[in-house]
C-alpha cells in the first residue's frame, strides 16, 4: 500500500484509539493487513523504473499522505491531537521506513526487514491496484466517522 494509504489508516487509528499502548501495535498490524490487500504502490513494477523515479514518487507519496491526513483531521476529527496522529502515522508506515535503506540504497543489514515485508505484500498493477486502495481507504474513513 502507498505511504498515503498507511497514513490514512494511521490517522483513523489515532482518531479512534487514544491509548498509545493499544494504537501502536494496531498500527503495526494494520500495515501488514493493508499490504496483504491487493494494491498498487511506487514499487509496483519497480524493476521497470529508475531508482530516482521511485524515490521521487515515494517522497511525493509520503507528503501527500500527511496532507490528506491533516485534511481528514481538520475537516472530520478536529478534536484530535495532531502530534499524536503524526506519531501513529509514522508507526503505521514504519515497516516501509525500515525497508527503505535496503530497497533504495542496498544496505544489506536491512534486507531482513525487506524480506519480512515481501511475505505479505500483495501488489496489483494500475488501475485496479489504485481503485481497490482508494475504495478501502474511503470505506475506513467513512466508518470511522459513522462509528
Amino acid at each position: 500500500m502507498t505511504a498515503t494509504g498507511h497514513a490514512i489508516i494511521g490517522t483513523v487509528i489515532a482518531v479512534k484509539i487514544g491509548n498509545p499502548a493499544l494504537a501502536v501495535p494496531i498500527a503495526i498490524a494494520s500495515h501488514i493487513a493493508a499490504d496483504a490487500f491487493p494494491h498498487w504502490d511506487e514499487g509496483t513494477n519497480g524493476e521497470k523504473k529508475s531508482k530516482e523515479r521511485v524515490i521521487k514518487e515515494a517522497v511525493f507519496d509520503v507528503l501527500l499522505g500527511f496532507v490528506i491526513s491533516y485534511l481528514i483531521i481538520f475537516v472530520l476529527f478536529p478534536q484530535t491531537n495532531l502530534l499524536y496522529v503524526f506519531l501513529i502515522i509514522l508507526v503505521a508506515q514504519s515497516l516501509d521506513w525500515i525497508t527503505a535503506p535496503y530497497y533504495f540504497f542496498g544496505i544489506k543489514s536491512f534486507k531482513i526487514f525487506y524480506n519480512f515485508q515481501k511475505m505479505f505484500d500483495n501488489r496489483m498493477d494500475k488501475p485496479w491496484g489504485i481503485i481497490n486502495q482508494v475504495a478501502i481507504l474511503a470505506l475506513i474513513v467513512i466508518l470511522a466517522k459513522i462509528f
